[in-house]
């Protein structure tokens, strides 16, 4: 399903150029000029892009900017990244093909920019190889905080989602 970005959000997506793979949705609440930035790496991207959020975005934006969690009181942007770039919304498969030739440069720059990342693949994920990798990105930046969702974005509630990272 087609969702809007929530009101105030400037939103901006990064593609390759064969318009396979999404690397990076930034969300830009536009009444936060200055704030943290939260790194959100998922499982992989759907319709989700500059003009149009799916269900998993519009969650994560109302969750980050309304929902008044502490971990987010000073959040003015949010860089969406995932373990798989190419853009599939039914029967994902997670071939190697579809991490994307340019994914991981994409992971660790969101990583590096952010002041927060949160883990949003949810707990019914099977690429542990993959999220291993995306792990040891994460080991690399140990003054940041860390935290998880207890379940995918789109099957999320907002009470009580959000919890620490344990590795």
């Amino acid at each position: 399903m087609v969702y809007r970005h929530l009101n105030q959000i400037d939103a901006k997506a990064i593609y390759s150029t064969c318009g396979a793979y999404r690397y990076l949705l930034t969300l830009q609440h536009s009444d936060r000029e200055y704030g943290q930035t939260v790194c959100v790496i998922m499982q992989n991207p759907s319709i989700a892009g500059s003009e149009f959020a799916d269900k998993s975005v519009q969650f994560l934006e109302t969750l980050i900017f309304q929902k008044e969690y502490p971990e987010f009181d000073n959040v003015s942007t949010i860089l969406i990244v995932n373990q798989f770039a190419r853009i599939q919304t039914k029967n994902f498969k997670a071939r190697p093909s579809d991490v994307g030739p340019e994914n991981n440069g994409h992971i660790q720059k969101a990583i590096c920019q952010s002041d927060i990342i949160l883990i949003a693949w949810g707990k019914i994920n099977p690429y542990t190889e993959r999220q291993q990798a995306i792990q040891d990105m994460i080991q690399a930046h140990k003054n940041k905080m860390v935290l998880m969702t207890k379940k995918h974005p789109s099957r999320g509630s907002y009470q009580e989602f959000i919890t620490t990272y344990s590795s």
